[in-house]
């Protein structure tokens, strides 16, 4: 098992090296960072000055290991927009961001995996078909259109919900803020996190009900009914125990994409997050907040993979069989 984890890591650390020297060229090839601090009627003493203070004038590879070492502190310099560190700005939107997602998570899961093993089991019937056919438009519908969409029903026409903003009540824990102990913060949430997670509630709907079929029709299934074993032991005891296996997987690797992607939600709905601070970023070409971001999710997607890769290996004991030299 070290063997396997050990390669892990190396593969790890080799995809964020390559995400480090992506988001480094960042810095070289979009926009100059002196013109961006200094403005064009800055000197040439004061030009080059600048330049070497922020180290551009040392050699690419001696520029990239510093680049590489900061960011291991987490140290991405000032955001060209705010005149703020990066890193304090990240800390405080990498709260809402992963409230948002998680939030979004938990909904797709617990709506996703029921509807999904009930279009299995009672497939042909009326429910069933109704079931996939929302969530044929849940996976067509682009996510802006989701979220505007609610936004008109439940913010304007019923004026149930709010319809931006992350509220006033925030809790303060420390450096972290959550909106989720008050009920001003509940509601700012609900809309949000439905909009992100309408996609991934129907994939997930759509992936349990796949694969519970595919297990229906396996020998082992059969051999239970055969037993005389009663539906609901074969089904839940049985059926829906194998068919979350892959699930977890695409789960987990989704969760990622849940906070890589809350951009669209994030802007539709003004949520202080990551991914609106990202397309703020974006439209005032800010380089420094665009490569710590990038490198950010780039680690949230290593970190989950490599987390559901130890649980594969835990979870498949062929992973954990080890042959001996020589064998075939």
């Amino acid at each position: 098992m070290l063997a396997f984890v050990l390669r892990r890591l190396v593969q790890a650390v080799l995809v964020m090296l390559t995400v480090a020297f992506i988001a480094f060229m960042l810095f070289q090839y979009v926009g100059d960072p002196v013109t961006n601090i200094l403005g064009q009627d800055a000197t040439p003493q004061q030009r080059l000055q600048l330049r070497a203070d922020l180290g551009l004038d040392q050699p690419f590879p001696v520029q990239f290991a510093r680049f590489v070492g900061n960011a291991v502190h987490g140290e991405f310099g000032l955001s060209l927009r705010q005149g703020r560190k990066v890193s304090s700005l990240i800390g405080e939107r990498l709260p809402a961001t992963l409230e948002l997602s998680l939030l979004a998570a938990v909904i797709a899961l617990v709506f996703g995996i029921p509807m999904g093993v009930y279009a299995a089991l009672k497939r042909g019937t009326f429910f069933s078909q109704t079931l996939m056919t929302l969530s044929l438009i849940g996976v067509s519908l682009p996510t802006f259109l989701i979220g505007i969409l609610l936004i008109l029903v439940f913010a304007v026409t019923l004026k149930w919900l709010p319809s931006y903003g992350r509220g006033q009540d925030l809790l303060m824990l420390g450096p972290w803020s959550t909106g989720m102990a008050s009920i001003d913060g509940w509601k700012h949430l609900i809309l949000p996190a439905v909009t992100l997670a309408v996609f991934q509630l129907t994939l997930i709907m759509r992936l349990v009900r796949a694969e519970m079929l595919e297990v229906l029709r396996a020998d082992y299934i059969k051999f239970a009914r055969a037993r005389g074993l009663p539906n609901r032991s074969v089904y839940f005891g049985h059926a829906l125990k194998n068919t979350l296996v892959p699930v977890i997987t695409i789960t987990g690797l989704q969760l990622g994409s849940l906070i890589a992607f809350a951009i669209i939600t994030e802007t539709v709905f003004q949520w202080p997050g990551m991914g609106l601070l990202f397309i703020q970023a974006v439209t005032f070409a800010d380089i420094p907040v665009m490569a710590a971001y990038l490198c950010l999710i780039a680690l949230i997607f290593v970190a989950i993979n490599l987390v559901v890769d130890l649980l594969y290996f835990a979870v498949d004991p062929r992973l954990r069989v080890e042959r001996p030299a020589g064998a075939h």
